[in-house]
This record gives C-alpha cells, structure tokens and sequence, in this order.
C-alpha cells in the first residue's frame, strides 16, 4: 500500500467546551483529490486549518509527509520552536481561503511572485518567470500589471490560486473558494480547479457546498457531521447509494434546495 502523504491519528478539536472534531482519524494518499462535504459546522473547514497550523489540536497527532505536524511532542515544545517547525512544516502546504487575501497595493503579478522571493530567496527574474507560467495555467497572464481592484471576484480568487502554487507545495487545500463569488464566476474558478486536478499531482483537499463539483473532481469523498466521518468512499457510492441514513439526508436537503447531484 502506498504510505499516506497525510495522516489524522483521533485527533480532537475543542473551542472552548464544545468539541469541534472527535476522535478524527483519516489518511489521504499522494496524489489523491479528496472533497470534504457536509452540514455547517460539521468541522470541514477546522481539518483544513490544522493542517496550515491555524488551530492547535487538544489530543492526537497530524503527520504531514512522514513527519508530525501536530503530536503530543510538538505542543510540549515551547512557543519559538514550535513556531519554527511549522515554518519548515508549512512549506509543503498552500492554502487558498473563501476570501483571497490579496496585497491591494501590488500588481497581480508582484502579488505571485512575492512568497518565493521572501520565503524561498528566489531571485526576482525567475520569481517574475514562475508567477507569469502560473499566471498562464490560471487565466491571468493578461492581468499581470494590473491591481487587485481591478480584477473580478473570480479573476481575484484565480489570482490567489497562483500564488498558493508558487511555493510548489505537495498539497493544496481549498476553503469554499468559490462562496464568495457572484454565481456567474463561479465556473471560472472551478475550471482553474479542474484543470489543477486533471494535470498536476499535487495531493489535494477540497471543502464545497458544490455537491456537482466535488463528485467530479474527487477520487474519494469524506462526508463529516458533528466533527466525526459518517461516511467515506468513491464519489458513485457516496452520491448515487451511500449506506448511512444521515449521509441519505443530507443528500435528500441538497436535492430538494434544486441542487442537482
């Protein structure tokens, strides 16, 4: 069997007394495309966040490509050398976020071009050739010189997707990257996802309220609600005959709001 690239080992969340994610534990392979969906607040977003060091776990451990992300031994670090393991850590990792979080004052492709030349010690010729390559893969090579507020909701969020790939991270995470756009971008961005998930290897996590997109884009889905997994499998078993009653309601609500599956 291939080792997972990622692994949760009962992890628990807490924020203060209410429990977040319970006794979690899921691995995702290398190159595999895995769709988080469920209800609000099932804890699909807080997977994600723990993954980018965003939020501590209370129990368990994260392994990240061999190493321990999070585990007892890192808490009991002290602040300055967990900080530092994370830096290293985080590298492997690039997120992009339901907002896009883009510098205003820098052009799109200064914006690109900034994490490799701070982070990396890229030097600007091939950090401006780099930017303008994924610039290209994203649609947007066109807008290079211009200014975030120039740009569309959808054009911004493609934008964002090229500077996560900039640090050529292992794995990607995507947070409701489209909820903040305007229905009519969406499929902008989605496509920008397609095309990443069809013709890189890059192991990926996407969490969706787009039921549609996460059956196609995904090798397997891991359906969660009260911070457990109800329900895992490939995207036929889970949409067309999933085997858990909860699973069949959530289903049934997405189908009756007139979304189609």
């Amino acid at each position: 069997m291939t080792t997972p690239l990622i692994r949760f080992e009962n992890v628990h969340k807490l924020y203060g007394a209410h429990s977040v994610l319970s006794d979690l534990s899921f691995s995702v392979a290398p190159c595999e495309k895995l769709s988080l969906i469920g209800p609000s607040g099932s804890g699909k977003t807080t997977i994600l966040r723990i993954l980018m060091t965003l939020e501590k776990i209370e129990k368990g451990a994260v392994i990240v490509n061999g190493r321990a992300l999070w585990s007892p031994e890192i808490s009991a670090k002290s602040a300055r050398a967990r900080e530092a393991h994370f830096h290293e850590m985080r590298r492997d990792i690039g997120m992009v976020f339901q907002q896009f979080n883009l510098f205003p004052h820098m052009t799109v492709i200064k914006n690109v071009m900034l994490a490799p030349m701070l982070t990396q010690g890229a030097e600007q010729a091939a950090a401006r050739s780099l930017a303008m390559e994924l610039l290209e893969m994203v649609g947007m090579a066109h807008k290079a010189d211009s200014l975030p507020s120039e740009l569309s909701g959808g054009q911004k969020q493609r934008v964002a997707i090229a500077r996560a790939l900039a640090l050529k991270p292992k794995v990607m995470l995507f947070d409701e990257v489209t909820s903040a756009l305007d229905p009519e971008l969406v499929e902008e961005v989605l496509n920008v996802l397609r095309k990443l998930a069809t013709e890189t290897d890059m192991t990926m996590l996407l969490v969706t309220h787009e039921m549609t997109f996460a059956r196609d884009f995904a090798d397997r889905i891991l359906f969660l609600d009260g911070g457990r997994i109800v329900e895992e499998g490939p995207p036929a078993q889970i949409f067309k005959n999933p085997s858990q009653e909860r699973t069949k309601l959530f289903l049934r609500k997405i189908v009756a709001a007139g979304l189609s599956l």
